[in-house]
């Protein structure tokens, strides 16, 4: 009994399980599934769809705001945010210059760098007649921002009518060792002693070749040869350095640092390969002789060494296979400032037939501190130690007193220079070659001349050196029954050979280049216009004929009073003004870029024209009192 009792109590507390268990079915399986409006078993009802394109309409908006402003040179970001975070993240100035330089460049490829918008210069309240041209504005920047031709086409955009490029020597040099930049914050100055690093003046020739090869490609002219010389002998209509109408490009060259000083036959040389490999792609050559970081550099503003080394560079000058010759200028340095060494300077520049002068470079002195600035820091204090030229507001009294000086000398040419030897007019290197031809041809001109082979006229060829271009309007077939085609560039050996009429006679031809009555030389530039000229539509090619024919004409004599361009100091508006009232026809601005930003060119055109309404409202203000 126990033992059964036993068993049914152990039977009693084990569950039951099922001989074949199933699965257990949740009961939520069988409630309805709602689905959310949103699936694609329901279309999106109008206000959602509205919505989401007010979204992305914002969103655009907000980009194209934000897009606007960043790239706008106004903009205070570019001063109180980006100039600060770059001396922050870089300690090194040439490395954040480097960088500044690197990110504009790219920005430049995407269409995305500071520009100055809205084209203030339009109202030309601010042109200036500079060698006989008009330019936008009288603001320039100085060399050294754009050392290797790497970012022209940025600086132009924010506001200038004149950018220098370089130093640029003949050999690749790296310059001093580094450290070689230092900065004086607290003083908006700096110390440098790059030693006119460069990357050779072949580097920087083949960027600006490239340049002006692109934008004949723009024009539809080619990306050859025939297209860059077309473009450069003004088949656009624009200055062949700059390519933008009111502007020009200067090209900084000096020497290398290890031609001896005292070879001047040397240094001139260094001089004149820079010219002949710089010179087609630059409107003014400046002759740098006044780099402090270059050892003996200084010592070529000695009278005597400086009109040897610019007769050399303005005869090469002169040589550039160019319709026009680029201008020379001499950059001379602050620190020789004594009657005789300014005179000196004046007189090489008078004799050797030079067009301008550049008053000012970074200075080897250290002036005191400016009282309205900070104190200077330990760590800056220090940098006051370093060598080097300095440059920063501190020389700007001294740049106003130097351009008063040079004005009173290069007002009017001393009697005492010799310039018999100087040519009166400047001449492009094609009415040189006449000139040769001429003068080779004059004694036998009949004699030499084979049967059927037009002489070159004396008076023509005269009419060509006396105007100082080219004239265009004698290049072009006058009877209108003898016209070429002008997609047939006749052969020498075919001139008196009938031409085909043109088969289209309602097109408009434009006139064809007479070739017969031209040099040698005059007939290969002709040539490559012309080949130039018919790519284009016809009606391009009558505006690109029209554009060589009101080409500028570079007939300025040499006795007429030298430009001044004045660097050192200038950081605002108001004293852009006094600048170019002390005699300056230009003012140059560095440092005021280093710690202003990009928009510091807009900022003082702004602040010229702001200060020019109050003198003028204060003149009125006083007659009628």
């Amino acid at each position: 009994m126990r033992h059964s009792a036993a068993r049914l109590l152990l039977r009693a507390s084990r569950p039951r399980l099922p001989a074949h268990p199933s699965p257990i079915q949740p009961r939520i399986s069988n409630l309805p599934v709602r689905r959310h409006a949103s699936t694609s078993e329901e279309r999106p009802n109008f206000t959602s769809r509205l919505v989401d394109v007010l979204y992305g309409a914002t969103l655009v908006f907000g980009l194209g705001i934000v897009y606007f402003y960043v790239t706008d040179t106004r903009a205070s970001i570019h001063r109180y945010v980006v100039i600060p975070a770059l001396r922050l993240v870089y300690r090194d100035p040439e490395e954040a210059h480097h960088v500044s330089n690197g990110i504009l460049k790219s920005l430049w490829d995407f269409g995305l760098h500071p520009r100055e918008r809205g084209d203030p210069d339009q109202k030309h309240d601010l042109e200036v007649e500079v060698f006989g041209q008009r330019l936008r504005n009288p603001i320039a920047t100085s060399a050294g921002i754009d050392k290797h031709a790497d970012i022209p086409d940025v600086l132009f955009d924010i506001g200038p009518a004149i950018i220098e490029i370089g130093g640029t020597t003949p050999l690749p040099q790296e310059g001093n060792a580094k450290p070689r930049v230092f900065r004086l914050t607290s003083q908006q100055a700096m110390i440098n002693r790059y030693g006119l690093n460069s990357e050779g003046a072949d580097h920087v020739a083949m960027r600006l070749r490239n340049r002006v090869r692109r934008f004949a490609h723009s024009l539809g002219l080619g990306d050859d040869e025939i297209a860059e010389k077309a473009v450069l002998d003004g088949i656009a209509g624009v200055p062949p350095g700059s390519l933008i109408p009111g502007k020009l490009l200067a090209v900084n060259i000096a020497k290398n640092k290890f031609t001896p000083e005292d070879d001047v036959e040397a240094v001139t040389n260094d001089y004149v390969y820079c010219v002949d490999k710089l010179g087609p792609y630059a409107d003014i050559l400046v002759v740098n002789v006044s780099s402090p970081n270059t050892p003996g550099l200084r010592s070529l503003q000695q009278s005597d060494k400086l009109r040897t080394i610019l007769s050399g560079v303005v005869n090469a000058a002169r040589s550039v296979e160019r319709r026009t010759r680029p201008y020379v200028m001499v950059k001379v340095s602050p620190d020789e400032d004594s009657e005789s060494e300014i005179a000196g300077i004046c007189d090489a520049v008078w004799a050797a037939g030079v067009d301008g002068v550049i008053v000012g470079n970074t200075t080897n002195r250290r002036p005191e501190p400016l009282a309205h600035l900070k104190n200077l820091s330990p760590t800056e204090e220090q940098n006051m130690l370093e060598k080097g030229g300095f440059s920063g507001p501190h020389l700007f009294e001294r740049t106003v007193d130097l351009v008063k000086k040079y004005r009173k000398l290069l007002v009017e040419k001393p009697a005492s220079i010799d310039t018999s030897n100087t040519p009166t007019t400047r001449k492009g290197a094609l009415e040189a070659e006449a000139d040769r031809i001429k003068a080779a041809l004059a004694p036998n001109a009949e004699e030499s001349s084979p049967a059927g082979t037009p002489v070159p006229g004396s008076d023509k060829i005269t009419a060509s050196v006396d105007t100082g271009v080219v004239p265009i309007s004698g290049m072009l077939e006058q009877n209108a029954a003898d016209k070429q085609p002008l997609i047939s560039l006749p052969d020498e050996r075919q001139y008196d050979k009938p031409q085909p009429e043109t088969e289209n006679p309602e097109v408009e031809e434009a006139p064809a280049l007479d070739l017969e009555s031209r040099s040698a030389e005059e007939k290969k530039q002709l040539r490559s216009i012309q080949a130039a000229i018919e790519r284009l539509p016809p009606r391009a090619q009558r505006d690109a004929l029209d554009r060589l024919e009101s080409g500028p004409a570079h007939l300025e004599s040499i006795d007429q009073p030298k430009v001044i361009f004045a660097t050192g100091g200038i950081t605002n508006g108001k004293q852009a003004l006094e600048v170019l009232n002390a005699g300056a026809n230009v003012a140059m601005v560095y440092t005021a870029l280093v710690y202003g930003g990009i928009g510091t060119i807009s900022r003082i055109k702004d602040e010229m024209r702001k200060e020019i309404k109050r003198q003028d409202q204060e003149k009125r203000s006083n007659a009628q009192n």
